[in-house]
């Protein structure tokens, strides 16, 4: 989510991505060979209680829980973005019978009120949690927009380290215009999209902006596998060279959901403002520390 894809390169890959039906089967073992990253695991969450979770069960967002990013509203988001993100403003960002949403909207807002808007012509949120960890489980169950121009996501950032240099996970990202395809990233100083030499894998999801799914996140210490729905479709291992270079994953990571809006990759194909607002709703977002499992 940091940085911009390469388009050409990605629309290459897509051609051949696998189906993941709503039941979450994998394709064939010969469907998997379309990248080396591509697998076919089961992954699941420990069979005991979370030891960090938002279940969206009060009234508002908690304070305690997230913080708003709004530190490039002025001087323009990361990959030309198009959006001003909001801090606590319940048009972008609030709890609804039980979930979390956040809402992508055309909207220019009141520089008056918000004196670090930048000109920018849509609104969203960004939310990080205050909690920080490494090596666990992680389950988040959303439902995700699908508008034409937005770019949700549900990531990993260290708090330190710069990118590509502290690395980046990326349980999840969707772009509008390609709709029911969802992707799963790791990147690095030694391998990230800017050498050519990034780490992941695509799948198609085809319920996945009409349905509730379970975006999953197993991470060791020697490899990150990522799924859904209790498949797992994109394993990196830790096994090559260059130290903190190939592998910086051992330190605190804190999460991230938000909705983008535009962008090189989010926005290729234009923002259809017609189908805005769009939403992401989360039902639940749970983190499991290592156990004895």
């Amino acid at each position: 989510m940091k940085k911009a894809r390469p388009i050409l390169a990605l629309a290459a890959s897509i051609a051949a991505i696998p189906v993941l039906p709503a039941a979450a089967q994998m394709p064939d073992p010969a469907a998997a060979a379309t990248s080396r990253y591509l697998v076919d695991v089961p992954i699941a969450a420990p069979q005991r209680a979370p030891d960090w979770a938002d279940e969206f069960d009060g009234a508002a967002v908690d304070r305690s829980k997230w913080r708003f990013d709004t530190h490039r509203n002025r001087d323009g988001w990361y990959n030309d973005e198009a959006q001003y993100y909001s801090d606590g403003r319940t048009e972008n960002a609030r709890v609804e019978d039980g979930r979390l949403i956040i809402e992508a909207r055309r909207e220019r807002i009141d520089a008056s009120r918000h004196p670090d808007w930048g000109g920018q012509d849509y609104t969203s949120a960004r939310m990080l949690s205050t909690g920080e960890w490494t090596h666990g489980f992680y389950e988040i169950r959303a439902k995700l927009p699908c508008g034409r121009g937005t770019w949700p996501a549900i990531w990993m950032l260290p708090r330190s380290g710069g990118w590509p240099d502290g690395g980046e996970i990326d349980i999840l990202e969707h772009v509008g215009h390609d709709p029911g395809i969802i992707h799963a990233n790791v990147h690095t100083a030694l391998f990230n999209h800017t050498r050519n030499t990034h780490r992941g894998a695509s799948i198609r999801l085809p319920t996945a902006c009409t349905g509730f799914h379970r975006y999953q996140l197993d991470w060791r210490p020697g490899s990150i596998t990522i799924g859904v729905d209790g498949r797992g479709y994109m394993r990196v291992a830790n096994d090559q060279p260059g130290g903190a270079g190939a592998w910086p994953f051992a330190t605190p990571f804190h999460l991230i959901l938000n909705i983008a809006v535009g962008g090189g990759w989010g926005g290729a194909q234009g923002i259809d403002d017609a189908a805005l607002p769009q939403r992401m709703e989360v039902d639940y977002v749970r983190v499991w520390s290592p156990g004895t499992e």
